[in-house]
């Protein structure tokens, strides 16, 4: 097959971390001072973002996981990666993935679309994470605009837009978190959101002093919580888009070796998605031919087995 247009290596690893003094900090942190380091973090992170790699898909897609199993916690249910993967993964199209896959697809949903919070979104959003539509829910758009024109830095629009809504539905914190980060994207004119804050929030940047509970949107703590949790959300999203690039260089590298017909759909799908079912890759490829597809791409080290399974296996980046 022909090669693609674009290997990830030419990217300087450097985009990949944060320097050393931007992480670093005290028990006691100023709001001036979080405020900074989340300055420092959301360069670093829109530096990658500008570039636009081939494998950014994937790398939202798993962000999205991320973000999907600490909801799930949030929601009080137990799930982990593997079963919110499977459920999504495994399930026919058009049958009902259950109330764990279809968290996990709500936090799909932002990453994978551009463009503004409309009530149309809201509502999609509600509907996946089996939330009761009411007035308070319908005006979540109007606060959207509002966290968006208050010319408040990025950092802090975020902080206002969660306490907003929190104020009006307590019981929506994982819907407040999810459309953050598109506040977040608009903020920064990035193309498309990055799930970042939802997966930090059993995180330290919300711990309590003492360590007992979670700083609560509209405490005097909350927006310097989420300026450190944005530090915390963008180490580990660089920490996650080297591995992917690593991986992405070797797949990209092994395209021009294969020899099986109807890869490049395949190879497309592992650069856009967190992960693919080995039995419905894509493309017109039989079982056994995408058997032997991933195992050849296996043995270039370019993609892993997911599942820990014989069978219904799954592979990615």
């Amino acid at each position: 097959m022909d090669p693609l247009p674009l290997t990830p290596s030419s990217m300087p690893i450097r985009l990949f971390s944060l320097p050393g003094w931007a992480r670093s900090r005290g028990r006691n942190v100023s709001e001036a001072d979080a405020a900074f380091a989340a300055g420092i973090a959301l360069k670093s992170l829109d530096d990658l973002i500008q570039l636009d790699p081939v494998w950014a898909g994937c790398w939202r897609s798993r962000q999205a996981l991320k973000s999907a199993a600490v909801a799930v916690r949030l929601m009080r249910r137990t799930e982990g990666e593997h079963a919110l993967r499977d459920a999504v993964l495994l399930t026919a199209p058009g049958d009902d993935p259950g109330p764990a896959g279809k968290l996990f697809l709500a936090t799909k949903r932002s990453p994978g679309r551009s463009g503004g919070v409309t009530t149309t979104f809201v509502k999609e959003l509600a509907d996946l994470l089996a939330l009761g539509w009411d007035e308070d829910l319908a005006a979540v758009p109007d606060l959207v605009d509002a966290a968006l024109q208050s010319g408040r830095v990025a950092p802090f629009a975020v902080a206002d837009l969660i306490t907003a809504i929190s104020a009006v539905r307590p019981d929506v914190e994982v819907l407040a978190f999810m459309l953050a980060d598109n506040v977040l994207a608009q903020k920064l004119k990035w193309p498309k959101p990055v799930p970042l804050l939802l997966s930090e929030r059993y995180g330290p940047a919300f711990r309590t002093i003492g360590g007992r509970g979670r700083v609560r949107p509209g405490e005097v703590a909350f927006a310097t919580a989420i300026c450190l949790a944005l530090v915390d959300a963008t180490q580990s999203a660089l920490r996650s888009a080297s591995e992917i690039a690593r991986r992405a260089d070797q797949l990209v590298a092994a395209a021009p070796k294969l020899r099986t017909k109807g890869a490049e759909p395949v190879i497309q799908a592992l650069l856009n998605e967190d992960a693919i079912a080995a039995s419905a890759p894509g493309g017109d490829l039989s079982r056994w031919a995408a058997t032997r597809l991933f195992e050849r791409l296996q043995s270039f080290g370019a993609v892993r087995e997911l599942s820990g399974r014989s069978s219904f296996r799954i592979f990615g980046l």
